[in-house]
C-alpha cells in the first residue's frame, strides 16, 4: 500500500465512522476556546470543562481577565495541571489581547504564538476551530496514532508529524482530520492498550499488520 492509497483509505473510513467530530472543549467565543486550550495543556478536557463555567463568570471578556490577578485566576484553576503557570499564562494572554489586539483574538499564527502560554499547537487549534483554516495541531494523541497507523514513519517531532499529515490531507478535510486523530487516539488507540477490536481501522493500520 502506498502512503496516498494508506491516506485515501483511512480518511475515508474515518469520515463513515465519524461524520461528526470537533472538539470536546466546552466553549461560546474564540476567547473561551482560546482560554480552554491553555487550560487543557497535559489535562483532560473533561477537567478543563469542570473549570471553565466559573471562570468563564469571573472573567467573561479578555478585559476582565486582564484585570485580575494572577492569585485571583488561580483559584478558579487549582484543580487544573500545572495552574501557577496556566494562571501566570492566562493573565499575561488577556493583557497582552487588550494591549495588543483590542481585545479581539488574532487570526494568524505569528500574532497567536506571540501571546503568553500560546505555543504552535495552541496557535494551531485556534487557527483550525475558530477561523476554519488548514492546520494541524499535533497533541499527543495525533503524534501516537499517526504513527502507529502508517501515516507517519519515524517522525521525532510533532513539526515533523504537522508537516507529513498537511502534506496528504486535502486542504478541506485538515481540521476535521484534527479532531479523528484525536479522538480515536482518546478512546480507541489509547497509548499503553490500543484496543484493536473495536477498530474500523485494522485493515489499514500498521501497527495491527504487524501485531494483530
Amino acid at each position: 500500500m502506498t502512503v496516498k492509497e494508506r491516506y485515501s483509505k483511512v480518511l475515508e473510513l474515518f469520515a463513515s465512522a465519524m461524520p461528526v467530530a470537533e472538539t470536546e472543549l466546552h466553549y461560546e467565543n474564540p476567547f473561551q476556546l482560546l482560554v480552554a486550550v491553555i487550560l487543557s495543556a497535559q489535562c483532560t478536557d473533561k477537567r478543563v470543562n469542570l473549570i471553565t463555567p466559573a471562570l468563564f463568570e469571573a472573567y467573561p471578556t479578555p478585559q476582565a481577565l486582564a484585570a485580575a490577578t494572577q492569585e485571583e485566576i488561580f483559584e478558579y484553576i487549582r484543580s487544573c495541571s500545572y495552574p501557577n503557570n496556566k494562571s501566570r499564562s492566562l493573565s499575561g494572554m488577556a493583557r497582552r489581547l487588550v494591549e495588543d489586539f483590542g481585545g479581539e483574538v488574532p487570526s494568524d499564527l505569528d500574532s497567536l504564538t506571540s501571546l503568553p502560554g500560546v505555543g504552535r499547537k495552541t496557535a494551531n487549534v485556534i487557527l483550525s476551530v475558530i477561523f476554519d483554516r488548514p492546520t494541524m495541531a499535533v497533541d499527543t494523541h495525533v503524534f501516537r496514532v499517526s504513527e502507529r497507523i502508517g501515516l507517519t514513519t519515524g517522525s521525532k517531532t510533532p513539526l515533523a508529524t504537522e508537516k507529513a499529515l498537511v502534506k496528504y490531507i486535502p486542504e478541506e478535510l485538515i481540521p476535521k482530520a484534527h479532531h479523528w486523530l484525536i479522538l480515536h487516539g482518546r478512546y480507541v488507540c489509547k497509548a499503553r492498550r490500543p484496543d484493536c477490536l473495536n477498530c474500523f481501522l485494522t485493515s489499514v493500520c500498521r501497527f495491527y499488520s504487524k501485531n494483530g
